[in-house]
């Protein structure tokens, strides 16, 4: 009987981290385990002075590696035959941007004791829209003089991303900024620490990390140069020495298992450990991923991914998350798109809206239920989905959301509903921002709990962008993206396609867009877009006197049937 092998996935989300084994013959799932992080708020450090300010402590990231992986590898000791040593391989993947500082050893100043407890010395969450202002101003100069960085980003340089927070840290604290020796990205720090690279000279760098949200293309050489980065601050150009100038997909070996590490897990010293990645690239991964195809995330957030072939000439996407070769898919180009808050606003009107003693999970199943019962149109709302500025396409952090058009007969449901939805013409807008860039988008592949677990959320998906919504076959496709990497790197598949034809799948259940409702959306959708583009920068300047009225038209024919 052939001997089965196995690879983990390892995934850092935003407020836990957890570990999925998986065999490599079909991805079928054996064990999993939750890591919820235990430092700060849900596992993220705030400032009630600054909503902006979001952060990590890393050593979550090390202890959350240890404990879930060891987790997976105890449960999986139940299984007969099972073997520590039939795993092949591990793959990682993390928040992002979601950048830290450390020595020149590669250790993060956040676990020195002179940085200890010491904000700006922590992994800077991808959520930390604190270096607005600095995003800005890097936009400004790269148009100013004409330099190519924003090509390959949208054209428009992002809070979230690794330059603006390493130069906000510089401005607001240089002590932090001075002591370290390099900034490395978390999805690059996890492998480096499990396979002893921490060496920022020598630490393997992903491209998905680098390109997306460091400006970096081999075209100009790699990073922003230092010229270019002394226009900002001469102190940023003289770190970009310090940092790296080759960054690979995660197809590629990272490093071999050290043996503490090893130990402490369970397994055998010298498992392969893949190249690093963001989370949602490798859940498009884990979705099965293919032109014509986005990926949807749904979480917190939400990311939006496509790829293209790499043959592919004089691609352009304006505001987007970048355009990057191998940041998905080692052989294409991989296109990142989002929104920066959709599990949030639901969370959010939830704890809002409902009474005390149901909150959370309950209090959304509750708005659920009386939002599935109305019809499209009927509760002449709107809203905006910026409740956490604005991802794509305006990629703008000082944005805030909006409703519109409530009476003294509003219900919470209606206002639910009207979140939902305008969750939904967000994902529309995105949608037609690929297609009108000469990106087809056929279908959506939607992944995490909320996809899951809301028919209302996906029928109202299908019937806004009037296009049909399928589900991933697992429930942990993000883990399940790193694993597929974790077999590669382990040479049970020879490549990521055919690591993806053997493990991924979608569920049999597809939500179809409803012709009638597909309608009504239509109409709202213009709505919506006129608030997006009055509201949004985009130039446009459309009237919005009549808003209200053309809401109240919409409501009155979806009352009447």
């Amino acid at each position: 009987m052939k001997t089965k092998r196995y690879a983990i996935g390892v995934d850092y989300g935003t407020n836990s981290c957890r570990a999925l084994l998986v065999d490599v013959a079909d991805g079928s799932e054996l064990a999993m385990h939750v890591f919820p992080y235990p430092t700060g708020e849900a596992g993220i450090i705030l400032d009630c002075r600054d909503p902006n300010l979001a952060r990590q402590h890393p050593g979550d990231y090390i202890e959350g590696f240890l404990a879930c992986v060891a987790a997976v590898v105890r449960q999986a000791r139940k299984i007969r035959g099972f073997s520590p040593d039939q795993v092949v391989g591990i793959g990682i993947d993390t928040t992002g941007s979601t950048p830290l500082p450390v020595d020149a050893k590669g250790w993060p100043l956040a676990m020195t004791k002179r940085f200890a407890g010491n904000p700006a010395a922590q992994a800077w969450l991808w959520k930390d829209h604190t270096s607005h202002a600095e995003a800005a101003a890097i936009t400004a100069h790269a148009r100013k003089i004409g330099a190519p960085y924003l090509a390959k980003c949208g054209g428009v340089y992002s809070s979230e991303w690794f330059w603006s927070k390493i130069w906000h840290c510089l401005n607001t604290a240089p002590d932090v900024f001075h002591a370290a020796h390099a900034w490395v990205e978390a999805c690059d720090f996890v492998p480096a620490y499990v396979t002893g690279k921490l060496s920022p000279a020598s630490m393997p760098r992903s491209i998905c990390a680098a390109g997306h949200k460091a400006m970096f293309a081999t075209q100009w050489g790699g990073l922003p140069s230092e010229k270019f980065l002394r226009g900002l601050d001469p102190k940023l150009a003289a770190l970009r020495g310090r940092l790296y100038d080759r960054a690979v997909p995660s197809d590629q070996v990272a490093g071999f298992l050290i043996e503490d590490v090893a130990r402490r897990v369970g397994l055998p010293q010298g498992v392969p450990v893949a190249v690093g990645a963001f989370d949602a690239h490798h859940g498009a991964v884990g979705a099965g991923i293919r032109p014509g195809a986005l990926v949807k995330i749904i979480g917190t957030s939400t990311c939006d991914m496509m790829v293209a072939p790499a043959t592919a000439k004089g691609l352009d996407v304006s505001g987007i998350c970048g355009l990057v070769p191998g940041s998905i898919l080692p052989d294409m180009i991989g296109l990142e798109a989002g929104q920066s808050a959709v599990g949030d606003i639901f969370l959010w009107c939830a704890n809002l809206l409902c009474p005390e003693g149901r909150s959370g999970g309950k209090a959304i199943a509750c708005l659920t239920r009386e939002a599935a019962a109305l019809t499209p149109g009927a509760s002449g709302l709107m809203a905006l989905d910026w409740n956490n500025g604005n991802r794509t396409i305006l990629v703008d952090p000082m944005l805030s959301g909006l409703l519109i058009g409530q009476t003294l007969h509003t219900t919470r449901g209606e206002i639910f509903r009207a979140l939902v939805e305008a969750t939904a013409f967000g994902a529309r807008t995105i949608i037609q921002r690929f297609v009108e860039s000469g990106v087809p988008v056929k279908e959506v592949v939607n992944c995490g709990g909320i996809a899951e677990k809301s028919p209302f959320l996906m029928h109202v998906y299908a019937d806004v962008c009037n296009l049909p919504m399928r589900i991933s076959r697992s429930s942990q496709t993000c883990a399940l993206g790193a694993a597929i990497f974790g077999a590669v790197a382990g040479g049970s598949h020879r490549t990521v396609a055919a690591a993806q034809r053997a493990m991924t799948g979608t569920k049999a259940l597809v939500y179809r867009p409803d012709r009638a409702r597909a309608r009504t959306y239509s109409e709202l959708y213009a709505i919506y877009r006129d608030l997006h583009d009055a509201f949004g920068k985009t130039g446009q300047h459309p009237p919005l006197d009549d808003i209200m009225k053309r809401l109240i038209a919409i409501r009155t024919q979806a009352r009447s049937g």
